[in-house]
C-alpha cells in the first residue's frame, strides 16, 4: 500500500481526500447509474468510486443496508479480487475457512444410519494464494460500503429508491431514468445518466427495460436452507460436508463464520412439473425434521434458526447482457441475467466477477482512453462464462439431488475433486479479442495462461526485501500492467525500458496523457531472475523508479526478485531468456510476449487505447 505521494497526511490512509462535498445531494446527472446494492452492484460502485472524475450513483429499493445475505461462500480468485479492493484480511479475519470437506454415506451395516465414507482437502494446493472462506453477504457489503465512504468520491447508497422505467436517447446523457421515492409515496425522481447497470436481482426491473427475459428449465426440486444454532453429536459440524442417507434425501452442510452457526441444505420434496415450491406450504419443522431423519443416527437439535428458506432448483439465462446496441448504454450484471441453485456457491461469485469486468470499462470509456466499442466485450466475454455456470450448476445440482442407489458416493467424491478448480473461480478464459490476445508466444509463460487470471505467485521486493504475492502488487485502479520478467543477463529488459520510457511508439508514450505519472495508464514491473541480494536498486532504469506525484518522489516499488523457496520462474513455467506478460485491469492476462516484441506490444494497445489528443 502507498500512502504520502502527494505530501505527508496524517490519520487513516484508506480516507482518501474527498473531491466531492459530504452530504451532497442526490445526482440528476451522473456519468452510471447503478440500480441495486447487491454483490455485484456494490462491487461495480465501490471500483468506479476510486476515480475522482467520474460520477456514480447507487439506489436501492430497500430502506438500508442488507443485514442477512443468503450468500455465503467466497471463492479462491474472490479472495484475489478482494485482496486488489483492500480488504481481503479483514474478510480472512472473520470467516470460516473451508480446509476440507467430508463425504458421508449410508452405512452398509445399518442402512438407516449414516457413516463417514471420505475427507479431501477442499482446494488444492497452489491454486491461489489465499483460502476458500465463509462468510455472510452482508459483511461482504459492509466491506464495499467502507470502501466507498473512503473514496474521493465519498460514495453512498440512496435508499428507499424503486426503479420504475428507463428510455435511451440522445445528448450528454442519454440514458433517462425514473425512480419511485419509497420514502415518498407518490414521488419520483428522474435520473439522466451516460450510462446504467442494473444489478437488481433475478426480478430485475432493468432487464424487464430492455424487454429481456430469462430463459430456462427448472429440476422440479424443492431443497430447504437454513442458517442455524444447534446442539449435536455429529462429529463433522465444523467441517463442509456432502450427506448421502439411504432413502430420507441428502444434505449439504456449510459452517459458518463465528464457531457455532451452520447453514444447512436439505432436500426436500420432488415437484411435479409446473408445480412451483411455494404451493407445497413447506415449514421450518419440515426442514428441521427432514435433517434430523437424514442425520440418523446422531442428535441435531436446533437451539435458534438466524434464517430459512425453501427453493426449487432451476438455471435460467439471458440472451444478452446489455441494450443491444453498437455503443451499448445499459447493462444488466449478476441475478439479472443468471440464475441457478445456491449449494455450488458460485452466485455471489459470478456476479462481483461480472462487473469487475464492466467496471475497468466503463471507467475507460469514460476517462476517454478507450473508445465505445470497448463496451461491446463485456456481453461478449461473460455469456460464455455464465453458460459455462449454468452447465455446471444443473451437473452438479442433478448428483447431489440423485438418490445413493444411483449415483455413487465414490462418484460424487471424485467429481468434487475435479471441479475443484472451477468452483475456485480459477478457470475463467476468455477467449481473444481487442483486449485478449491470441497466445502465439504462450510457450515463454506456461503458467500464465493467456485469457485466464494472473496466477499469482511469491516474490520478494527489490528495495525492502519484502516477501509478498505478485498479485498484491495490481490494486483495482482500472491500470494495464506489464510485467517484465528479466533473464540473468540484462541488456534485454533495459533496451525494453528504454524503448518504453522514450520511443515515439512506446504505448506509454502515446497513450499516457500529458503531466500524468509515467505509469497512470500502463503500470511497468520487472522480475527480475537474481535473488534480492545480487542487484542493486541504484542501477536500475528510470522507468523502473519514476517519479511520481506533484513532489517528485521516487517509486520504489517497481521491481521484484524471486523468492528462492518458490521460485515463481519455476513455478510459472517462465522462460529463463526472459518474457513480457500484459495484464488486464481486471487481472486476467491479456498476452505473453518476448521482450523484444516492440510492435506487437503497440499494435496491442493500438487496438483499444485513444491517444489524449482524440
Amino acid at each position: 500500500m502507498q500512502f504520502h505521494r502527494d505530501g505527508f497526511r496524517p490519520g487513516d490512509p484508506d480516507l482518501h481526500v474527498a473531491t466531492v462535498a459530504v452530504g451532497r445531494a442526490p445526482l440528476d446527472e451522473v456519468d452510471v447509474l447503478i440500480v441495486g446494492c447487491g454483490p455485484a452492484g456494490l462491487t461495480l460502485a465501490a471500483q468506479l468510486a476510486a476515480f475522482p472524475d467520474i460520477s456514480t450513483r447507487i439506489v436501492e429499493q430497500k430502506s438500508g443496508p442488507l443485514q442477512m445475505g443468503q450468500a455465503d461462500g467466497v471463492a479462491c480468485r474472490t479472495m484475489e479480487m478482494f485482496e486488489a479492493f483492500g480488504f481481503r484480511e479483514r474478510v480472512e479475519r472473520e470467516a470460516y475457512w473451508v480446509n476440507e470437506t467430508a463425504f458421508w454415506k449410508p452405512d452398509p451395516a445399518a442402512p438407516g444410519r449414516i457413516a463417514r465414507s471420505g475427507r479431501v482437502q477442499d482446494v488444492e494446493d497452489g491454486l491461489s494464494p489465499y483460502r476458500h472462506v465463509i462468510l455472510n453477504q452482508a459483511r461482504v457489503h459492509d466491506f464495499y460500503l467502507d470502501l466507498m465512504r473512503r473514496s474521493p468520491r465519498r460514495l453512498v447508497p440512496d435508499y428507499d429508491r424503486r426503479f420504475a422505467g428507463l428510455e435511451v436517447g440522445e445528448g450528454a446523457y442519454p440514458v433517462k431514468a425514473q425512480l419511485e421515492r419509497l420514502d415518498a409515496p407518490g414521488d419520483f425522481e428522474t435520473v439522466k445518466a451516460r450510462y446504467v447497470v442494473g444489478c437488481d436481482g433475478a426480478r430485475s426491473g432493468v432487464r424487464q427495460a430492455l424487454g429481456l427475459t430469462l430463459k430456462g428449465d427448472s429440476a422440479n426440486q424443492a431443497w430447504g436452507v437454513m442458517d442455524v444454532l444447534a446442539v449435536t453429536d455429529f462429529p463433522d459440524i465444523r467441517l463442509k460436508c456432502l450427506i448421502q442417507s439411504g432413502g430420507e434425501g441428502n444434505i449439504l452442510i456449510i459452517p459458518r463464520e463465528g464457531g457455532y452457526l451452520v447453514r444447512v441444505y436439505v432436500e426436500m420434496d420432488k415437484l411435479a412439473v409446473d408445480e412451483r415450491v411455494s404451493a407445497r406450504a413447506i415449514t421450518l419443522d419440515d426442514l428441521i425434521r427432514a435433517a434430523q431423519r437424514i442425520l440418523q443416527p446422531y442428535r441435531f437439535a436446533v437451539t435458534e434458526t438466524a434464517w430459512w428458506s425453501v427453493y426449487e432448483i432451476g438455471q435460467r439465462l439471458c440472451e444478452r447482457f446489455d441494450d443491444g446496441a453498437g455503443h451499448p448504454r445499459v447493462f444488466i450484471a449478476g441475478d439479472a441475467y443468471h440464475t441457478h441453485s445456491p449449494k455450488a456457491g458460485q452466485g455471489m461469485n459470478v456476479s462481483m466477477q461480472d462487473a469487475f469486468n464492466l467496471g475497468w470499462k466503463l471507467a475507460a470509456v469514460l476517462r476517454g482512453q478507450s473508445t465505445a466499442s470497448l463496451l461491446a466485450s463485456y456481453s461478449s466475454e461473460r455469456q460464455g462464462i455464465a453458460q459455462d455456470l449454468i452447465d455446471f450448476d444443473r451437473e452438479w445440482a442433478a448428483m447431489i439431488s440423485a438418490p445413493v442407489h444411483s449415483v455413487d458416493p465414490a462418484q460424487l467424491q471424485r467429481y468434487f475433486v475435479q471441479a475443484g478448480r472451477y468452483t475456485a473461480g480459477t478457470v475463467t478464459r476468455y477467449r481473444p479479442s481487442s483486449i485478449t490476445g491470441e497466445a502465439t508466444h504462450q510457450a515463454l509463460a506456461a503458467g500464465f495462461v493467456v485469457g485466464e487470471r494472473l496466477h499469482s505467485a511469491p516474490v520478494i521486493r527489490l528495495a525492502d526485501a519484502k516477501p509478498m504475492q505478485l498479485g498484491e502488487a495490481f490494486p483495482a485502479d482500472g491500470r494495464w500492467r506489464l510485467i517484465a520478467f528479466a533473464p540473468f543477463e540484462l541488456p534485454a529488459l533495459l533496451a525494453l525500458c528504454e524503448w518504453l520510457a522514450h520511443a515515439d511508439a512506446s504505448p506509454l508514450r502515446r497513450f499516457t496523457p500529458a503531466g500524468a505519472d509515467i505509469d497512470a495508464l500502463i503500470d511497468v514491473r520487472a522480475v527480475f531472475a537474481q535473488g534480492h541480494r545480487e542487484l542493486r536498486v541504484e542501477a536500475a532504469p528510470g522507468l523502473l523508479l519514476p517519479a511520481k506525484g506533484r513532489l517528485g518522489l521516487r517509486d520504489y516499488e517497481k521491481m521484484f526478485c524471486i523468492d528462492p523457496r518458490a521460485d515463481i520462474f519455476d513455478l510459472r513455467g517462465i522462460d529463463r531468456e526472459g518474457c513480457l506478460i500484459v495484464v488486464r485491469p481486471d487481472q486476467h492476462v491479456a498476452d505473453v510476449l518476448p521482450l523484444d516484441a516492440r510492435e506487437e506490444l503497440a499494435g496491442f494497445f493500438e487496438r483499444f487505447l485513444t491517444s489524449p489528443s482524440c
